[in-house]
């Protein structure tokens, strides 16, 4: 427990508004989650994977209205629309509390209401920020266990200090007598995930699952942190970070944003094709970064586990992801085998007879339904990853020498170039964004803009976040030792479609390039878009068959990049006054190179 007076009055205000049957204070300890897991398997709701084959890990199925984060039902609640700008759904704050007051009425009936100290990043860091979150699903209180550091070592490092509190609660309360289901959670429209990033407060209802009720990874270490990093001085990024080391021993730390289905995770656990070079994961998913003594920008993993997408995870694309999830892991909507262990398509291998799909019905090989929903997860502790950076829990932090944006980009974006300066890469990562095909549910054809990877997940308005960037610059306390920044595409391909560059572990071979770069060891070539490699200095070594794809993977054709310049426009558009002038500089700089 604790003798923190704010925290005890602040969860009896909920206790009495939620009417829970029992209050629990989490400590985290190893035989806490075996009880609550134990309890979940005897209510159903979870099953015990095979010891032998995957020791210490449990297999969930959610209810398929709750399989997701549910953008739709997010919302960003401050005291002007403006504040929370177009790109966020905005409802007053004082309404939104109204609303949810009376959904939290009794909500807790017949459950318990769990209390989760939780700290996003090392313990003993000054860039963590500690958390609380009550909730009333036992789910969520084992999840936060891996993702986060939690329990009675964090109310020890809280005292009296303050915290960012968290309400969850799945929206099902049960009557005396209720049989509970196997996943509780309250029906779409009556799902909230709610933010009052001014409060730094954050009241989530009605999901019982991920991102919606995991309240440390989006809420709190994107939305609520990214609009505190706005007010402190310092970043709160969707990037992973991970530490290259060149084969002369030389190390340096690269933090990179892609959106989602740009391989995230595959390149924050790379494994290199070519000798010599070595990559070690600090974060796959989130960075806080604040200046150091000596003026550089150090960044920490907030997280302390993997909040992965299982589908199309495998022994190829990735398998340092597949050895972090061998154990004590929570694996959520995947396939259930009839001999107790997992399967998700494109594994590696094909689905055993007789496995259970994630609407728990035995999966019929001769129908199109999928074994895995498409946003199936594992969750895992970030210290099973074999490439896990020794540095990774470094308080501190580690130095960051690069940022790399990119999207997926069939045309006209080549294999990477380099900004020019700050302000340049700035408006890189402001323009960043994947093509999508006119069969993409609701979307048209053309390119989603989702500047930095942060289009759900900043917190206020995003042409001010651009500022934001544009600030870090100019407060640096050494503006030569900030990181440089580049755009990477893996993903052009040819007029016949067909992809250009092998990826994978082969991207090492444009990270080696950067690395160099960042060291001012290579030559580049001045373009209207940046500064690209020469053609001889992307190292083709043991896949000499691509050299002759290399210069239409460096090709900037202009009509393709003025036709881009129209986009841009119509993009920068919806952010009216909020669009800093920096960035209105840096685009008229670029159509003008280009014509």
């Amino acid at each position: 427990m604790t003798n923190n007076k704010k925290l005890l009055a602040w969860v009896e205000e909920w206790v009495q508004l939620c009417q829970p049957d029992n209050v629990y204070w989490c400590d985290g300890s190893e035989e806490e989650n075996r009880k609550f897991l134990e309890g979940m398997i005897a209510a159903g709701t979870a099953v015990k994977l095979n010891e032998e084959r995957r020791p210490g890990s449990y297999y969930f199925q959610s209810d398929p209205s709750d399989v997701a984060r549910v953008e739709n039902r997010t919302y960003i609640c401050t005291n002007t629309k403006e504040l929370a700008g177009h790109t966020n759904n905005w409802v007053d704050p004082a309404e939104m509390k109204s609303i949810l007051r009376e959904k939290y009425k009794g909500c807790m009936k017949g459950r318990t209401l769990y209390v989760i100290p939780f700290s996003m990043g090392p313990l003993d860091s000054d860039i963590a920020k500690i958390g609380v979150e009550i909730t009333d699903s036992a789910y969520v209180v084992v999840s936060m266990r891996i993702m986060t550091r939690m329990g009675k070592a964090v109310l020890d490092i809280l005292g009296d200090g303050d915290f960012i509190p968290c309400v969850h609660s799945v929206g099902a309360p049960l009557a005396k007598g209720q049989q509970d289901v196997a996943w509780p959670c309250a029906p779409i429209e009556e799902k909230y995930i709610s933010h009052f990033p001014e409060t730094q407060e954050i009241w989530s209802y009605g999901s019982g699952y991920g991102g919606n009720a995991l309240l440390g990874k989006k809420c709190l270490a994107l939305r609520i942190a990214s609009y505190t990093a706005k007010e402190e001085g310092w970043l709160a990024e969707h990037m992973l970070i991970m530490g290259i080391t060149n084969p002369k021993g030389e190390k340096k730390y690269i933090a990179a944003a892609f959106p989602s289905a740009c391989g995230k995770t595959n390149l924050a656990m790379l494994i290199p094709t070519i000798p010599g070079w070595k990559v070690e994961t600090v974060g796959d998913d989130i960075a806080w970064m604040k200046f150091g003594a000596d003026g550089r920008l150090y960044a920490i993993n907030p997280e302390a586990g993997f909040f992965g997408v299982a589908p199309m995870t495998s022994t190829h694309t990735n398998p340092n992801a597949m050895s972090s999830v061998r154990a004590n892991t929570i694996f959520t909507n995947v396939g259930l085998t009839p001999d107790g262990d997992i399967w998700w398509e494109g594994i590696g291998y094909d689905c055993p007879a007789g496995t259970i799909n994630w609407k728990n019905q035995v999966h019929d090989p001769a129908s199109d339904e999928p074994v895995a929903h498409p946003n199936a997860r594992f969750t895992a502790p970030a210290s099973q990853c074999p490439a896990i950076d020794p540095e990774w829990e470094n308080p501190a932090g580690v130095p960051i020498s690069a940022f790399l944006f990119g999207g997926r980009r069939p045309s006209t974006v080549p294999l990477v170039f380099q900004a020019r300066n700050w302000n340049h890469g700035v408006f890189m990562g402001s323009i960043v964004g994947s093509e999508v095909t006119a069969a993409a549910i609701g979307l048209k054809a053309g390119v989603r803009r989702d500047p930095f990877a942060m289009l759900p997940f900043c917190g206020y308005n995003m042409g001010d976040y651009f500022k934001h960037w544009i600030k870090i610059g100019e407060i640096a306390p050494d503006k030569t030792k900030l990181p440089k920044i580049f755009n990477v595409n893996w993903f052009r391909k040819d007029e016949n479609g067909k992809w250009l560059w092998p990826g994978y572990g082969d991207n090492i071979r444009v990270l080696e390039w950067i690395f160099n770069t960042c060291d001012n060891a290579v030559e580049t070539v001045d373009t209207p878009i940046g500064f690209i490699p020469k053609k001889e200095d992307i190292n083709v070594n043991g896949i000499e068959e691509i050299s002759a794809n290399i210069d239409e993977l460096l090709n900037i054709d202009k009509s393709k990049w003025l036709e881009e310049c129209e986009l841009i426009e119509e993009h920068y558009r919806n952010f009216g006054s909020h669009i800093p002038r920096e960035l209105i500089t840096e685009f008229e700089a670029l159509k003008n190179r280009l014509k």
